[in-house]
């Protein structure tokens, strides 16, 4: 039954892995709008996914991923990001799924069962089913597991399966590889190029032109030189559809009467804080925050009521302090010297029901505590079976690794009750507590770094904006909607109330952030929409404490884009290349002089030795590979004509050239190629490569 426990643990790698976790999402508000027939989330290589299909993945793998993060809700930020991570596995799944079926690569149920129970099962089974004594793989769990499969809960069912999908997809896609990867053959000839590339070597001397030297006033940049490079390279320029947009937010904070309305409401609390005897039952009940138990050190709180209350007996209470929109009422409830830093070793002796307790346990609570208590007794007279007694009892799964020793951590770090006890105990003296995760015999190692701190019942209270304030900022962004028409009334707008214009200029289809907005997606979705034209001021956005006005100011659709959109970005490097072609022709009268050419154009001759076909870069010009292609396509002794590099214009003498040889056999190389090419396979390109050839229709956006 362990491995239940282990399963459960790793719930949410598992949904993700085969194609899980995500994110609520009401059908209804799309399905009034009469989009009834359009209910694609989106279509991947001719395989439609349904609306439903992919809310049904959401509603069950939200509750995956909150039991694995042992939370109620996920923030919005993690909803969205298990989304996509979603969508990303459905794509490959589909695709992958394809594969497998057209190049007949299965799992049958025999293999299945071999890779669950047989002599040799998978890692995640090995992993999953492990003798706690010995640490080692124990079939016979697996098999006590599965005669029970039946009598165990449906989560934990389900969770089963999940394991055993994530199994066969690991198995798919070992035989995939192997396929692929064994596929390629490197003929001998292809070696030996790979051999004379590596070993090849150059001597060179060399004049080189620097591009940065020559002013751009020299050159005329024409039409046609944009047309040339953009026709050369537009294919790098592929981009996804995105959208450009300005915006202004308004932030809703407490007013200044909000702030003095809530000031008289923290006097009063303050007021009744100092007559109760009761302190922290009453931080408790009137704090926005929840109340901390630990005592702390000085410098923690903020410097006025640090000083009260380091200056102070016990039952003083502090003025109301404001900072950061909260006001805070300390009060002091005690005051000691205490070790800064704590080593404790224990024995965790859990309960059927304690907290992250295994399932396999059956003991009951009262069966912990005198099991506890005899090897408290034990230990008392013995403390040299302290580590045998670890090793035989503790339910601390880290057992293994530390052998029950905690190591050095800070004063309150641990659970209270732990905690305390570590304090309150001398060093090298056994005690017993209970905590939520049961009970734990504990030997004290060690304290030290002793200092005076302090225990503080802290009342905190918010001030939050009121219903007037609220409207006021409401109505401020409401006027810039309303009154701007375009951009230049926007921005106009905007410069004269002195409210602070954003640009958010690369805003994609899967955008989840904006600079300085709170979960801005309704803005993503409205900036998509085919009826939000450029230019036109949207309406008012509410977002929680943020009131958003916007503007889209470009759009760019998916595909190569014109040359006028990649204008401003390619302009540096057609600058560059038209102050090479003017270089390369003041160096060409000089017919390969080096020394002229030093002399006439104010150049540094440079010399490299051991250049090789597969070096990347010219020494002290970065990456050059048209120099390093045009070296080893001449003699030795032969002189290049100008070459138009990245960083300069060059003119090349090969002033050596050793040829690799030739060797018995190139199978090193060989292999080498081969290796290089399977790294590839096992890291997943020829998926990147389907993904890139695949029609992949993206329709979330419609609905979220």
């Amino acid at each position: 039954m362990a491995a239940i426990g282990s399963i459960r643990k790793h719930s949410t790698l598992l949904v993700i892995v085969i194609g899980g976790a995500l994110a609520a999402f009401v059908l209804g508000d799309f399905l009034k709008k009469g989009n009834h027939r359009d209910v694609n989330v989106g279509v991947i290589a001719g395989e439609h996914i349904t609306i439903m299909d992919f809310n049904k993945k959401v509603d069950e793998n939200i509750e995956n991923a909150k039991r694995q993060q042992r939370k109620s809700v996920l923030t919005t930020n993690e909803t969205y990001q298990v989304r996509q991570a979603t969508w990303d596995q459905m794509v490959h799944n589909v695709l992958m799924d394809q594969e497998y079926k057209t190049l007949g690569i299965e799992v049958t149920p025999q293999e299945m069962s071999d890779l669950v129970q047989g002599a040799n099962p998978s890692p995640i089974i090995k992993q999953y089913f492990v003798d706690p004594n010995t640490g080692k793989y124990d079939r016979n769990r697996v098999t006590m597991f599965l005669q029970q499969f039946n009598q165990l809960p449906e989560e934990t069912k389900q969770q089963w399966n999940m394991l055993l999908q994530y199994i066969k997809q690991e198995r798919l896609t070992q035989k995939f590889n192997a396929l692929v990867a064994n596929g390629y053959y490197v003929p001998e000839q292809l070696a030996q190029v790979s051999y004379n590339h590596q070993n090849s070597l150059a001597n060179i001397s060399y004049v080189a032109a620097r591009y940065s030297s020559v002013p751009d006033s020299v050159v005329k940049v024409t039409e046609s030189d944009f047309e040339a490079y953009y026709d050369a390279h537009k294919a790098d320029f592929k981009q996804k559809a995105s959208r450009s947009i300005e915006y202004v937010s308004f932030n809703v904070v407490p007013s200044e009467q909000d702030i003095a309305k809530a000031k008289k409401i923290a006097e009063d609390t303050r007021a009744d804080f100092v007559k109760t005897d009761h302190p922290i039952d009453f931080a408790k009940a009137n704090s926005d925050k929840v109340y901390d138990t630990t005592w702390i050190a000085q410098g923690l709180l903020p410097r006025p009521v640090d000083s009260l209350m380091f200056h102070s007996k016990v039952g003083t209470v502090s003025q109301p302090y404001f900072q950061n929109n909260t006001f805070l009422i300390a009060r002091l409830v005690g005051k000691e010297r205490r070790p800064d830093s704590l080593s404790a070793s224990h024995i965790l002796i859990a309960y059927k029901g304690a907290y992250r307790a295994n399932p396999e346990i059956d003991r009951t609570k009262k069966q912990a505590g005198e099991l506890a208590d005899s090897l408290l007794k034990v230990l008392n007279r013995y403390p040299g079976r302290l580590e045998k007694l670890t090793k035989e009892y503790s339910d601390d799964p880290t057992v293994k690794q530390n052998k029950g020793n905690l190591g050095w951590f800070a004063d309150g770090q641990m659970v209270p009750a732990f905690n305390e006890a570590v304090v309150n105990t001398r060093t090298g003296r056994f005690t017993v507590a209970e905590t939520p995760f049961g009970f734990h015999v504990i030997k004290v190692d060690g304290k030290k770094d002793y200092a005076e701190k302090i225990k503080v019942a802290l009342v905190t209270q918010d001030v939050v904006p009121s219903s007037n304030t609220y409207q006021s900022v409401f109505a401020k962004a409401s006027e810039l909607a309303t009154s701007a028409q375009n951009i230049d009334e926007f921005e106009k707008a905007a410069q004269k109330n002195h409210y602070a214009l954003r640009e958010a200029p690369n805003v994609l289809k899967t955008s989840y952030t904006i600079p300085g907005l709170d979960n801005p997606r309704e803005i993503v979705r409205w900036a998509f929409k085919d009826e939000t034209e450029t230019g036109v001021v949207s309406n008012v956005f509410d977002l929680n404490d943020q009131y958003v006005v916007a503007v889209v100011t470009k759009k760019f659709h998916a595909g190569i884009p014109s040359m006028d959109q990649v204008k401003n970005r390619i302009e540096p490097f057609v600058i560059n290349k038209v102050k090479g072609q003017y270089l390369a022709k003041k160096m060409e009268q000089y017919n390969g002089n080096l020394a002229a050419l030093e002399k006439n154009m104010n150049l540094k001759g440079e010399e490299m030795t051991n250049l090789s076909f597969d070096s990347r870069n010219i020494v002290g010009f970065g990456m050059e590979d048209k120099v390093i292609g045009t070296v080893f396509g001449m003699k030795q002794g032969q002189t290049s004509q100008p070459i138009v590099g990245n960083a300069a214009a060059f003119v090349v003498k090969v002033d050596k050239m050793t040829p690799a040889g030739k060797l018995a056999n190139y199978n090193q190389y060989a292999q080498s190629l081969y290796n290089s090419y399977a790294q590839r396979v096992y890291q997943g390109y020829p998926y990147v490569a389907l993904k890139n050839t695949a029609e992949i229709e993206d329709n979330r956006i419609k609905f979220y």
